[in-house]
């Protein structure tokens, strides 16, 4: 089964072939016989009733400094694609929910991974608070007044932008911390969204650990141990990732949120699980399978490309 292929992605130049989810599963497809089309997220438009998008054919290989290579720039009716990919990095700002609104109209006849209906309504720290009995406390408020009384009640939080990524703007306010007030004048001054803030689970010392998740079934994890001094755990700002088996407590998380996301079309998701606590369910750009593969040697991006590949059939 050839399908066609586009993906919606951060610039291929800067990809680190090694680490990057997208890449891998490029790789993945082209082995399959799938066509490759590649574009950035600026390139998506809605003109007289069409989804386009101008971007190059698409060849990719693992060899650093010779990843990619792009056939001559064109523009597509993407409503002539068999899959298209969501694949860009958060920030999750107006700009990345646009385009969600725009490949809602071509989704489901060409199927758009994940569902760009759900990555709009259940972005990753939103999801989790459909689950609260398997979540730490949890906070999520604009007004001062309200987040220090959480921090009063709890002592010990984590407080982060409520749609930021790869561990920046995250913060571990300890018992003895005074500068509640100084980061929320901090992030008041950036945007008008609200904060959210998590009651600290101390079992982040020995790694938060990210479950990979395809069409809500567990296919392995990975443990991601913060660096020395440093509260976040994301690989992004130095977290180390290590080999880790799913444990009893992981399987009932998982089986407890799977059957949501096989029915909102979340096909490759990552969940993140610090000691026995769901902290987020990433749906917009989920990373970790190449780090998975080599520790387990779980081929994800198989697994993910079979439930596509079915889908596609049915």
């Amino acid at each position: 089964m050839k399908l066609k292929v586009a993906l919606q992605m951060d610039p291929i130049e800067r990809v680190n072939i090694d680490a990057d989810s997208t890449f891998r599963i490029a790789l993945e497809a082209q082995a399959r016989g799938h066509e490759l089309f590649y574009y950035t997220p600026d390139r998506l438009a809605y003109r007289e009733g069409r989804v386009l998008a101008r971007g190059w054919p698409l060849t990719v290989r693992r060899e650093k400094g010779n990843h990619f290579t792009l056939g001559p720039e064109t523009e597509v009716n993407l409503a002539d694609w068999d899959v298209v990919w969501l694949r860009q990095d958060p920030p999750f700002d107006m700009g990345y929910i646009t385009t969600t609104h725009i490949l809602d109209m071509i989704h489901p006849k060409t199927l758009v991974v994940n569902d760009p209906f759900w990555v709009r309504n259940y972005p990753e720290k939103l999801l989790v608070l459909n689950f609260p009995h398997l979540t730490p406390p949890t906070l999520i408020a604009r007004d001062l007044a309200t987040i220090r009384d959480f921090k009063h009640r709890h002592g010990d939080i984590i407080l982060k932008p409520l749609y930021g990524n790869g561990g920046a703007g995250v913060f571990r306010l300890d018992p003895n911390d005074r500068n509640l007030a100084s980061l929320h004048e901090l992030f008041a001054g950036i945007n008008r969204e609200p904060l959210i803030a998590q009651k600290y689970v101390p079992a982040v010392v020995k790694g938060d650990k990210r479950i990979i998740l395809v069409d809500g079934e567990p296919v392995g994890a990975i443990n991601r141990v913060p660096a020395e001094g440093e509260t976040r755990s994301n690989m992004h700002v130095g977290g180390r990732p290590e080999k880790v088996g799913l444990t009893e407590r992981d399987r009932e998380i998982c089986a407890a949120i799977g059957p949501t996301l096989r029915e909102k079309g979340q096909i490759f998701v990552g969940i993140d699980v610090i000691g026995d606590w769901l902290t987020e369910i990433n749906v917009t750009s989920p990373t970790g399978i190449q780090e998975l593969e080599r520790f387990d040697g779980t081929n994800a991006a198989a697994k993910i490309w079979e439930a596509i590949e079915a889908k596609r059939r049915a």
